[in-house]
């Protein structure tokens, strides 16, 4: 607290005091806001991003990222009206900075030291509840970013995220509102539309709005799921070479492995990568080309190690003993939230082994408030592997042959053959794939086409017979029913939160 010196007076004698009349004192200066390529340049020209995940990429998953080459990391996605209204909402979201030599000197969310360059990404369909979170949330990234590539159900039932591509002039004014209003810039994170035509005039609207960075994702809405099929990186390319050279933008979708990150480079011309799910199950996935297989492909015991000791420190902080937490306390731990979430996913290959079924059993009875039985886990996993590396040591020429199908674009990409103790990609069956298998059903619009194909095929008279006899009513019924979701629930869905459904 700062004592306020009282204005100094004409003291002449014979005179009553009049006070003089000072300059009001200067507001304090606004870091200087820059737009599109001076802006990406100012964070160091990023070319590995960390995408935006729900219950994913929070604070503790973004440093380990980090230590794995990540050059850039965006937030979990936030629900803007939320974060505006909601304190509590916000102390899930986001730890800010000591405001005291008191308080511990824990990293927090946008850390100059460990966490930038940091974006925050909200969903939203209103511009004033957009700014108001924004307005919060520039004072600790930058930039802020929005979601409109989103394809789940929650985001079509919420009304924001791929749902408003039907709506440019409200995109247009949500962007273009930050834009205008921001310290900071703006970027957004897109999917492509059915056309490249029309994909590149959505980029565009989306730029002109005032976004410095344009993130496209290369899958279509429908693209989810046991339907996401491949990413199409011939849009993102058509962008590039016809939107004007300086546009910055980040391709997303078909990285599996560390070579796909330099073909994707290559053959879309962006000027970043940005991985979600691949980096959820190895986030070693953006080290360079002339990394060893050590290095690309991480041992899983070592990375969880790794993983829980940047939890236990932002918990407890550094060199603290572990303590058991309220559910209170868990909750405001957004680390804490996630972790069995992660865990899962970086040991999804060790799980298909039958005989390590009993730590997938221990693991899904844990809990982030008694983090000392998760450490016990990885106590177990560590003996685990150590006990299957005496069995069937590794060598320099067992790597060496597994590298050598690395890497191709889309459909000619190779699925390497790692070791079950190694962390990895989770390669998703293809549509087809998911049909034959049972994991994916057709809707009874797409059942119903088939079963008058298949009629029209074996008695064409018959076929167009009760076609025309069919009642007008019932056609009308059962074109006005409710289409069922198209897919099943995947073993491992993404982590979204119903509290985002606003």
């Amino acid at each position: 607290m700062t004592m306020e010196t009282a204005p100094p007076t004409n003291t002449d004698p014979g005179t009553n005091p009049v006070p003089v009349e000072q300059e009001a004192p200067a507001p304090a200066p606004k870091r200087l806001k820059l737009h599109g390529r001076a802006f990406y340049e100012s964070i160091g020209s990023p070319k590995r991003i960390v995408a935006p995940m729900v219950d994913a990429s929070e604070l503790a998953w973004r440093i380990l990222s980090r230590k794995y080459n990540a050059d850039a990391a965006y937030s979990p996605m936030f629900h803007a009206r939320l974060f505006a209204e909601t304190e509590y909402y916000r102390r899930q979201s986001l730890r800010y900075a000591p405001t005291s030599d008191t308080e511990p000197a824990l990293s927090y969310d946008g850390d100059q030291k460990s966490d930038r360059p940091f974006l925050i990404q909200f969903c939203a369909n209103d511009p004033q509840h957009l700014l108001a979170a924004a307005k919060i949330a520039q004072h600790h990234c930058d930039a802020v970013d929005l979601n409109l590539g989103c394809p789940q159900g929650i985001a079509r039932k919420g009304h924001y995220g791929a749902f408003l591509q039907e709506q440019p002039d409200l995109i247009y004014k949500l962007i273009n509102t930050l834009h205008k209003e921001l310290d900071i810039p703006v970027t957004a994170k897109i999917r492509i539309l059915d056309t490249k035509e029309t994909t590149l005039a959505y980029a565009k609207m989306v730029l002109d709005a005032g976004a410095s960075i344009l993130t496209v994702h290369g899958r279509r809405r429908d693209q989810k799921s046991h339907n996401t099929g491949l990413a199409d990186w011939s849009y993102i390319r058509y962008l590039r070479d016809n939107l004007p050279p300086e546009t910055v933008i980040f391709a997303n979708g078909n990285i599996l492995y560390n070579a796909d990150v330099e073909s994707c480079l290559e053959v879309t011309g962006a000027d970043g990568v940005m991985c979600a799910e691949t980096n959820l199950y190895n986030p070693a996935v953006f080290m360079p080309p002339t990394a060893s297989f050590e290095e690309r492909f991480p041992r899983v015991d070592v990375m969880v190690r790794q993983y829980l000791q940047i939890v236990r420190d932002l918990t407890f902080g550094e060199g603290n003993p572990v303590v058991e937490l309220s559910k209170e306390q868990t909750r405001e731990h957004a680390s804490l939230t996630c972790i069995k979430s992660h865990l899962f996913r970086l040991l999804h290959a060790v799980f298909t082994r039958k005989e390590n079924h009993y730590i997938r059993n221990s693991l899904a009875k844990a809990s982030g408030q008694r983090f000392d039985e998760i450490l016990k886990l990885a106590d177990e996993l560590e003996k685990v592997v150590d006990e299957q590396l005496k069995l069937t040591p590794e060598t320099p020429e067992q790597w060496d042959e597994i590298m050598k199908e690395a890497g191709g674009p889309g459909a000619d990409a190779k699925i390497l053959r790692i070791p079950w103790w190694r962390c990895q990609p989770y390669v998703r069956p293809t549509p087809q794939q998911a049909y034959e298998n049972g994991a994916m059903q057709k809707s009874k619009k797409e059942r119903n086409a088939a079963s008058k194909e298949s009629k029209r095929e074996l008695d064409p008279e018959s076929a167009t017979s009760n076609s025309t006899e069919e009642a007008p009513a019932k056609r009308q019924k059962v074109d006005e029913l409710p289409q069922p979701e198209q897919v099943k629930a995947n073993d491992q869905p993404d982590s979204l939160d119903p509290k985002l459904s606003s």
